[in-house]
């Protein structure tokens, strides 16, 4: 049974940082990636990072955001400054396509789509 649990959200002030977890549990995801969905906007793949440690970042969060992971604890983790009222969203994490795959296009997608029907975390920022 795999199971993605988001958690570490929030309310933060513009400027402020704020870091979000993601416990895999029932598989080991080579890929993992973080998505958002803010109200009547598109969802949006921000980071990815695969089991070596390799990461990408889309445009809006390269060089505020940052994304590791401990294989041992099968957690993914998001450090999340400089925020802006834009980052307010629902954040989720969910496995990934090869980092070879979204280095070429330039796009973070999820593998699996019900990975991100999960309760995801709330992050807010005013």
């Amino acid at each position: 049974h795999v199971q993605l649990v988001e958690s570490g959200g929030g309310s933060v002030q513009p400027g402020g940082s704020l870091t979000i977890s993601c416990v895999v549990s029932g598989v080991n995801y080579k890929n993992v990636g973080w998505f958002r969905q803010a109200p009547g906007k598109e969802r949006e793949g921000i980071a990815a990072i695969d089991r070596d440690g390799t990461a990408f970042y889309a445009d809006s969060v390269k060089g505020r955001f940052a994304i590791s992971r401990d294989n041992d604890k099968n957690t993914v983790y998001l450090q999340m400054d400089s925020l802006k009222a834009e980052d307010t969203a629902m954040y989720y994490c969910a496995a990934t396509y090869p980092m070879s795959a979204i280095q070429a296009l330039g796009v973070i997608d999820p593998l699996l789509e019900d990975d991100l029907s999960g309760q995801g975390t709330q992050v807010t920022v005013s």
